[in-house]
């Protein structure tokens, strides 16, 4: 085994895994730091659950080793004292109030000062005139706001959320990204399981993206929005009558893959970060240039072109807008 980074929280190396003759992970790596806020993506069938359930202990790899902290948690009780976990059922009890089902946890959690600590959560997460309701009349948000109290009950380390705003209206799917943002603001490390690209793209700093068992995409979400192989700049002449010509000579640069001229702009993909050559040869060539705007991939984008790219189906035109919404599980 390799030695541990211990500037990570969290570390995959090589994971496999397969059941009943189908390969589900297939050698997948990558790893978190500590304090990060990580969103781990993909659609049906990924095998997000399964790498969920591999490095919460619950399943093994066939092959490789999934840490946290440092140690696997089918054997590490001690690291597993310092996980927090946040299914979508929330993990609580109908019938006992907010403030019972805190209660109850922290009795297992064996966590000192309760009622302290419980008055601190139950005001944290917006529900301190509730806690002496019962859980089973809440509603959906006000669930998932108890359910996140629970998770961070006993201060842990690192917390997994699994698609912690679904079935949210946006209201409170707003409310789950304040708390993940304040939350991360504690050195919290964060491990997002999710296939909202909105949630992710807002709280996230780092992303993999999984499809067929493997990391198609594995970086920050910067890099990644830049591009690959650069980037892409939409270039405004001080006249557009001077667009053909304009082009021609763009196209003559080594550092340009391609341009589109449309509606008085010109669109210019580079093959390196290499905009500022592209102005200084329209300038030293006479060109009055307007404006020149440097464009960015969106995470819907990225996501979309890795899953094209991978082999995914997503051929209705109203995928992305489903899958923002949050309906592409897996």
């Amino acid at each position: 085994m390799n030695e541990y980074n211990s500037n990570n929280s969290i570390e995959v190396r090589s994971v496999t895994k397969n059941f009943q003759g189908s390969q589900v992970l297939d050698g997948i790596s990558f790893s978190v730091g500590r304090g990060e806020v990580f969103g781990f993506l993909g659609p049906n069938g990924a095998g997000k659950t399964t790498t969920l359930r591999i490095l919460l202990g619950l399943l093994r790899p066939d092959s490789g080793e999934a840490l946290v902290l440092g140690k696997s948690l089918d054997t590490a009780d001690a690291q597993r004292k310092r996980v927090g976990v946040l299914f979508e059922n929330n993990g609580l009890i109908d019938r006992f109030t907010a403030r019972e089902n805190l209660r109850y946890y922290a009795e297992l959690y064996e966590v000192s000062d309760i009622e302290k600590r419980i008055s601190e959560l139950l005001e944290y997460v917006g529900l301190s005139d509730r806690g002496d309701d019962l859980v089973g009349i809440f509603s959906t948000g006000m669930k998932r706001k108890l359910g996140l109290a629970r998770a961070i009950l006993h201060k842990p380390d690192i917390l997994f959320l699994d698609e912690p705003s679904s079935g949210l209206d946006p209201e409170g799917q707003k409310m789950v990204h304040d708390l993940i943002v304040g939350l991360s603001g504690q050195s919290m490390t964060i491990f997002l399981n999710s296939h909202n690209l909105d949630e992710v793209s807002r709280v996230c700093s780092k992303v993999a993206i999984l499809h067929h068992g493997t990391i198609q995409a594995y970086d920050s979400i910067e890099r990644l929005r830049a591009g690959p192989s650069g980037s892409e700049i939409t270039i405004t002449l001080s006249d557009p009558a001077l667009g053909d010509r304009a082009v021609a000579m763009i196209n003559a640069l080594p550092c340009v893959t391609s341009t589109l001229q449309e509606h008085g702009h010109i669109k210019v993909t580079l093959s390196g970060q290499s905009g500022s050559a592209v102005l200084e040869a329209l300038i030293t060539g006479g060109f009055g240039v307007e404006e020149a705007v440097r464009q960015k991939r969106t995470l819907e984008e990225i996501y979309l072109d890795v899953v094209r790219e991978a082999g995914g189906i997503l051929g209705n035109p109203e995928s992305v807008a489903i899958q923002e919404k949050g309906s592409v599980k897996g």
